[in-house]
């Protein structure tokens, strides 16, 4: 079943695939901010929890794996934002990715979500504490069969090696907070100005956002922290120094 959101002029029809989660909310609403039409995609027994959002938007209930969901849920859209969930063991990224790439209307414009442990080029430096926590716990997590760190590296694989008008955004560890602003960015991590590695989460949504109509960030797997954390303040102080000398 659809629930179809009332009508309106909009500048933008965009699809949120993964729209019921924490990070999935945000989404909705700073399109809903923006003026968008917002179609959400989310599972069923999930779909309460887009309540909030009643008259103003349209679920289509389902997997997000499901590419006769995700084939109703794009159609028309100007772009999609995925939440990519490394749900499980059984290639729920991967095949989230896939119909994504597949079916969305040619030309739309494609952002996807994932975390610093992506890397586009292998020119990312990581620290310790982050391959501990990916190698080992997510070693752990795969053998509980709870989550599979692999899974979203082939998914953002295929994502990269295809010839749509993709984003891959890549987040640090989430805080829940109040709005700090757009995240700043750095194409690798072990930049200096990432070393804080925490990004609220509603920023994170946000720069997800964002990155629809940021054209120069097409093609680019961009590693983003909070603007407010001390590395970023420090390394914006450090810029508007030089920039005046």
């Amino acid at each position: 079943m659809t629930t179809d959101a009332q009508s309106r002029p909009t500048e933008m029809k965009v699809c949120v695939v993964g729209a019921s989660g924490k990070t999935g909310k945000y989404i909705v609403q700073h399109a809903l901010d923006r003026g968008y039409e917002v179609v959400g995609v989310c599972r069923e027994q999930s779909v309460p929890k887009l309540d909030e959002f009643a008259g103003r938007i349209t679920v289509v209930p389902g997997a997000t794996d499901d590419r006769e969901v995700i084939e109703q849920a794009v159609a028309g859209c100007d772009g999609v934002i995925t939440v990519l969930v490394p749900r499980g063991v059984l290639g729920y990224s991967r095949q989230t990715a896939q119909a994504v790439l597949d079916l969305a209307p040619p030309g739309a414009r494609l952002i996807f979500s994932s975390g610093w442990h992506i890397s586009l080029d292998g020119q990312d430096v990581y620290s310790r504490r982050l391959r501990f926590k990916v190698v080992v716990l997510g070693r752990i997590a795969k053998l509980l069969r709870a989550v599979d760190l692999d899974d979203q590296v082939e998914a953002c694989r295929r994502v990269f090696a295809s010839d749509t008008r993709w984003t891959v955004v890549r987040g640090s560890e989430l805080e829940e907070g109040e709005s700090e602003g757009l995240p700043v960015w750095s194409r690798h991590v072990g930049d200096a100005i990432l070393k804080s590695n925490m990004t609220r989460r509603v920023d994170f949504a946000l720069f997800m956002v964002a990155a629809l109509e940021n054209h120069e960030l097409i093609h680019e797997a961009p590693a983003i922290v909070g603007r407010r954390t001390p590395a970023a303040v420090a390394a914006a102080a450090a810029a508007a120094a030089a920039a005046s000398a």
